[in-house]
């Protein structure tokens, strides 16, 4: 009986501490509906400004840093990819194919989550 709710909740931490995808780079949360637009905003609050956009595949997705600290836009697909946004500083990326695109600030991945969707 011990046995089965050791592992019934080392099972449930797992879940917990692996996020939301199934292995898709899927953050545990990504707030609001997406919303059609091609440039992201950092307001003064360690979060993305909508965090969650749609886009047509070619688009090119622009953000901005208002925020008074450094921060960076890091896709969770696997390729890498990071875009330094000093205080002030804008950064972009081109989404070429059609899917889902997660993405966090490494410097806060804590606080700041994102996601493109790109639409073919």
């Amino acid at each position: 009986m011990r046995r089965r709710a050791l592992a019934a909740l080392v099972a449930v931490l797992l879940a917990a501490c692996t996020g939301g995808g199934a292995g898709d780079g899927a953050p545990s949360e990504v707030p609001g509906e997406p919303v059609p637009t091609t440039r992201v905003t950092l307001p003064k609050s360690y979060r993305f400004e909508p965090a969650a956009i749609v886009v047509e595949a070619g688009a090119t997705v622009t953000w901005v840093n208002r925020d008074d600290f450094p921060h960076n836009v890091h896709l969770l697909d696997g390729s890498d990819r990071t875009v330094p946004l000093p205080v002030g500083g804008r950064g972009s990326l081109t989404f070429e194919e059609p899917g889902t695109y997660y993405y966090e600030c490494s410097i806060h991945p804590q606080q700041m989550h994102g996601v493109v969707t790109v639409r073919g």
